[in-house]
């Protein structure tokens, strides 16, 4: 378990499912995470969140001792290096995907908390040397709150995402040790 003050991450366990579903049917949080065309349900959350991991690894976030999100941090495997355009193998390089699943406690600078804590612990625990992310174009709080974690824009990934009925535009975006 990762701790910060007020927030807290260990990894997911059975009974998290049930958060997992209702946060991913709410249209408010697909907004921003998986399109509000793609509500999930409990057997598609145990099975695109508890089955095979492929070496990701999946917490619940809590604030204040509140289940209020889910994060996953993961190696990036070769066809995701050869899409972003890194080639040296040697490199390790770790994605993280993140989203708040209770809105209650959107625009309070969790989520710039969670991401700091994050990179923070792939970069000591995991020795990362870089970490990337590839959020979609028009979510710009969530691209303001990583650049204020360090995080810059790299390339332009046209077309990439499919999110509520179209493929959209998603920035690369990297945090390098300095």
């Amino acid at each position: 378990m990762l701790i910060n003050n007020r927030l807290a991450i260990r990894d997911l366990i059975e009974e998290d499912k049930f958060l997992l579903a209702k946060w991913l049917s709410d249209p408010e949080v697909l907004q921003f995470y998986e399109g509000r065309d793609r509500p999930l349900d409990l057997a598609q959350v145990e099975e695109g969140f508890f089955g095979n991991a492929d070496g990701e690894t999946r917490c619940l976030i809590f604030y204040d001792e509140e289940p209020i999100g889910y994060v996953q941090y993961y190696p990036v495997g070769d066809e995701e290096r050869r899409i972003y355009g890194y080639s040296d193998p040697s490199e390790i390089l770790y994605g993280m995907d993140q989203f708040i699943g209770e809105p209650a406690y959107w625009d309070k600078g969790i989520g710039t908390q969670l991401v700091e804590m994050i990179v923070a612990y792939l970069l000591i625990d995991k020795n990362a040397d870089r970490i990337v992310m590839d959020p979609q174009t028009w979510n710009e709080r969530a691209i303001r709150c990583y650049e204020k974690c360090g995080f810059k824009k790299v390339k332009l990934l046209p077309q990439h995402e499919w999110h509520e009925g179209e493929y959209r535009d998603c920035w690369l975006i990297e945090y390098g040790k300095k």
